[in-house]
Order: structure tokens, then sequence, then C-alpha cells
């Protein structure tokens, strides 16, 4: 008996100390504290509210309609006790919880989807996502809080060849952008919105792999002019986008060429002593390479696009990867961009001062992608909705680099930027392809 109100009096002050703790240690630690006391807290929520919250919603059906024959009459009333659908048990993961769901016969995904505002107000948590990757079911994902306020990437992943950790996803991951998954991205954004300072973050961490570097930039060079020493060439006109291009293309063939003398079907399966350096272009303004001017500038205009084209169709077995960014990026820019998009498997939406621009980077992939897209605030510089191959979604924010640091980090790996004879730098003499 005595041993029993030890353990009683030690279990109640251990409750005490952690309840007296929590406040801290949710602001200093706060995967700690979701593990030890947000979670469990949580878990209890979702328990007792569970029946009440399905009914409110018209979620719970009852298993007997709410009327019933007698003699010749119909008598109608309200339905005994709905019945909510089954809930799993809610799994831990980090800084959120994942709880799957049994759908009754007749119910949808989009019956959970208009009712998560409710579900998030109610177990007290920053957000509530619905995923459906089993017909009959759904997986209810909730986030304790906004992991993207004051992004920090966790942990550093194992450094690879075309993988670049640019920030935080909103669950708590690592946001990699690895190109051997999606070969080609597409980067959107309005001004001040983010899209400069994701292209920074991934261009720092890409400047001291073996991988070329290009850029095209019409507006003077401005942007992409902070990587210029890791760039093997920077075109800032139109003229010398069309070369760079073309030039692109013309290896791109030649790569090809290698591989079916070979018998590969890409540059991975070649022979470690003929395997070729990896090349991403960053294409900054993809806007200004489709205006028209002249009669002169269509014809310079429809080469780019067409070559444009052909690099994200033949790149992506070829190591020739596009990152390809604007402001402005609509259908009414011409079916040429519409083609590239279709070939652009990763997609980044930042705040869009259009919503033609968010409909080009998201409309194809999720109608729920683009709502969320369409709701990033001025005041969330960063906010980004990211997809890729896997068809998912979610929320995501780079980390802050300044042009200081983009700057210093091109510097420092400049001798890793191999020559090109089309665009080389005005101090380097042409020594020929060396990728």
């Amino acid at each position: 008996m005595i041993v029993l109100q030890l353990l009683w009096v030690t279990l109640l002050a251990v409750v005490l100390i952690l309840l007296s703790a929590a406040p801290g240690m949710r602001r200093n630690h706060p995967y700690v504290w979701w593990r030890l006391l947000g979670y469990p807290v949580a878990v209890v929520r979702i328990r007792v509210t569970w029946r009440r919250l399905t009914t409110n919603l018209g979620l719970a059906v009852a298993k007997r309609a709410g009327r019933a024959l007698i003699g010749d009459m119909v008598v109608r009333g309200d339905p005994l006790r709905p019945v909510p659908p089954r809930l799993g048990i809610p799994k831990l993961k980090r800084g959120g919880l994942d709880v799957a769901v049994r759908l009754h016969p007749g119910q949808v995904p989009e019956h959970f989807v208009s009712a998560v505002e409710a579900l998030t107000h109610t177990w007290r948590v920053h957000a509530v996502r619905v995923v459906s990757d089993e017909r009959g079911f759904v997986t209810l994902s909730a986030l304790a809080w906004d992991p993207l306020r004051a992004p920090v990437v966790p942990y550093q992943l194992k450094q690879r060849v075309l993988r670049a950790v640019v920030g935080l996803l909103e669950d708590g991951r690592a946001w990699v952008v690895d190109f051997r998954r999606a070969p080609h991205w597409l980067i959107v954004g309005a001004t001040r919105s983010g899209k400069s300072t994701l292209i920074a973050s991934l261009v720092k961490e890409l400047a001291p792999q073996r991988v070329a570097l290009f850029g095209i930039d019409l507006k003077g060079g401005m942007e992409l002019s902070l990587f210029e020493d890791r760039l093997s060439a920077l075109a800032s006109t139109r003229a010398e986008a069309s070369r760079l291009l073309a030039e692109l293309v013309a290896e791109t063939e030649a790569r090809m060429r290698l591989c079916r003398s070979v018998g590969a079907r890409s540059v991975w399966d070649l022979p470690a002593k003929l395997r070729k350096m990896p090349v991403v272009l960053i294409v900054d303004e993809v806007a200004e390479l489709d205006l028209v001017a002249t009669r002169d500038d269509k014809a310079e205009v429809g080469e780019i696009s067409t070559n444009l084209l052909r690099l994200a169709q033949l790149g992506a077995a070829l190591g020739v990867h596009l990152v390809i960014a604007g402001q402005r990026v609509g259908s009414d820019l011409g079916p040429g961009v519409t083609a590239l998009r279709a070939q652009l498997a990763g997609r980044v939406c930042h705040r869009v001062s259009d919503p033609g621009t968010a409909e080009m980077a998201l409309g194809d992939l999720s109608k729920d992608a683009l709502e969320a897209a369409q709701r990033i605030t001025l005041a969330e510089q960063g906010v980004a909705i990211t997809a890729d191959t896997d068809g998912r979604w979610t929320r995501a924010r780079s980390i802050h680099v300044t042009p200081d640091q983009a700057r210093r980090a091109a510097r420092k790996y400049a001798r890793l930027a191999p020559t090109w004879p089309g665009l080389q730098r005005a101090d380097e003499p042409s020594e020929g392809v060396h990728v």
C-alpha cells in the first residue's frame, strides 16, 4: 500500500514538473515538448471530440434511417446515435501526428477536406491536411505549429551530386531539390516573395558539387551575376541566350550519340571514364525570352522556345537539367511555355501577383495546392507550395541566403566551373568543353 502511494506521489510530481516546465520547453525545445506533452494531450482531445465533431459536421452516419413505417404512416424523426467514421490510432510524427479514418460507404475525401477548419480549431493545432492514398480511407495529418516561421534545417543530409537542401518543409523535414528525382523545376513568385532567395540557396548548395552551372538573366544579369564566378556562362541578352541554348542542345545531342554508341539509356549508365558532368541551366525571368518587338524577334523567340523545349525533353536522361524561374509565367506567353511546363516535374509557387501564374505552376497538379498558393500573404516571404514527381504538395520555406553569402560561395568554388567555348568570361581563354 505504501509503495503504491509512493508511486502515485512520484507520478504526480513528474506531471507537475512537466506542466511547470511546459511553456519554456515548448519555446526552446518544441519537438521534445510535443513528444512528452503535446502529442498525448492531442490524442486525448481527438478521441474525446471525435463523435461530437463528426456528428456536427455531418460526417457521422446513422445505421438506421430517420424514418419508420407504422401501418400506413411514415414517421420521421432524428436518427438515433449516428456512427462516426472509424478512427485509427494517431501516429506520432515530427511536430505533428497522422491518424487514419475509414470512410462510410458513399463518403469521399472531399467531405473531410471541407471540414479541415473545424478539425483544426477543435484539435487546437496549427493545420490539418487530408491525404487519400487508399480507396475507402483518408489520413488526417495534423501539424502542432508552423515550422516555417523560422526555418532551420534540423539535420544535414549526406551530400550527393544534384541534390540540394534549400529549406524546411511544413512537416519539419528538410526541403530537398533533387534533380535525379525531378530533373527540371519551375519556380514562380512575385517581387519579394522569396524566389530569388530560393535560387540563391540552390546555387549555394550546388556550388561545391561537380556540376556545371549556366545562367540566363535578361535583366542585364542583375540577379544571377551574384554567382557569375561559379557559372560557366551567363547570358544577359537574348542573342547570348539564343547562342547558349543552341550550344547546350548540341552538347545534349552529343551525349545522346555517346550513349547510343555504348548501348546506354542514360549518362548514369555510362562507364565512369565516359560519364559527363551534369549541367544545370538557371533561367531567371523566362517571360523576357518571349517578348516580341520586331519580326526578327519573333524568329529568335521561336528558336529559343524550341531549344528550351528540346533540353527539357532530352535532358533528363542526359544530365542536362533546367530551373525555369519568373515573376509571371502564364499561358499568354504562348504555347511554347505551356509545352515547356509539361516537362517541368518539380514545381515551386511563392506568392504571385496574378492567378494565371499560380495556375501555370500548380493548376495541372492539384486544386488544393492552387488554393493554398493563393492564400500566401505578403508577410510570408520565402513560403511556397512545392510539389515534385510523387504528385503530393506541401508548404515549404527556403533558408535565407544573403547576397554576400551567395557571392562568397560562388568565389570559393569558382575553380569547379568548367570552361565553355561560347560564352566564357572575358579573362579566360577558350579551352573547349570540359563537361
